[in-house]
């Protein structure tokens, strides 16, 4: 295994539990045009941006209206959910483990800074161990995810070379982004998503408790 001197997170579905939240929202929307937001759809989605996310959702299940519309009524309803979203199990104790062991870390993560901000209400002392943290609006970030952008710009914000860096991802578009980033990638699927989608990813684990740091070298 290499030696790994820096770790990357993706932030929804890996470190924070909003995935349930998204999915809800998206029912609501797609069930007032008696349309079914299904579980391949939310595949489909995951670890894109805002804005491409809601172009596929029009396009897949046919909305009589524009990916601008559906990412405002998105936002009618999820900003005020966002704030009760909790840590998923066993990211606090591994962020707080790592940085205790002063192995930088960083966040790359699709979400907009208005969405972000939302989720991380209760967790401004938690952030704070993060070096680096890129937003899906951060201005260096031209191309979202499957795009190597965002995890190429937290490298470049850690001094960190591509090739020593360990990405947690538990998206299939987030695994794809961060191997063409040339970094190493670690899976973390949800429970409902098929392990033959993640088969880029340099390993695949059940949960975060189960990563085991000392067979990257930390």
């Amino acid at each position: 295994m290499p030696k790994i001197t820096h770790l990357i997170y993706d932030f929804d579905g890996l470190l924070l539990d909003t995935e349930p939240i998204y999915c809800r929202v998206n029912e609501i929307i797609a069930s007032r045009y008696g349309k079914t937001f299904t579980p391949e759809l939310h595949r489909k989605i995951m670890g894109r941006q805002a804005m491409a996310c809601a172009e596929i959702l029009v396009k897949e299940l046919d909305l009589p209206l524009s990916a601008e519309a559906h990412l405002q009524a998105r936002d009618e309803i999820i900003y005020d959910l966002l704030p009760q979203a909790k840590p998923m199990p066993g990211a606090v104790e591994m962020t707080e483990h790592f940085y205790a062991l002063g192995i930088p870390q960083a966040i790359a993560t699709s979400s907009a800074a208005v969405t972000f901000n939302k989720k991380v209400t209760h967790y401004q002392s938690w952030l704070s161990r993060f070096q680096a943290i890129v937003l899906g609006d951060d201005l260096a970030v031209k191309y979202g995810k499957p795009a190597p952008d965002s995890f190429l710009v937290a490298a470049q914000r850690l001094g960190a070379d591509p090739a020593s860096c360990l990405v947690l991802e538990d998206s299939p578009a987030g695994i794809e982004a961060a191997k063409a980033a040339g970094m190493w990638a670690i899976a973390v699927p949800a429970a409902h998503m098929k392990r033959s989608l993640y088969q880029a990813a340099d390993e695949i684990i059940s949960g975060l408790p189960d990563f085991e740091g000392q067979r990257w070298g930390l």
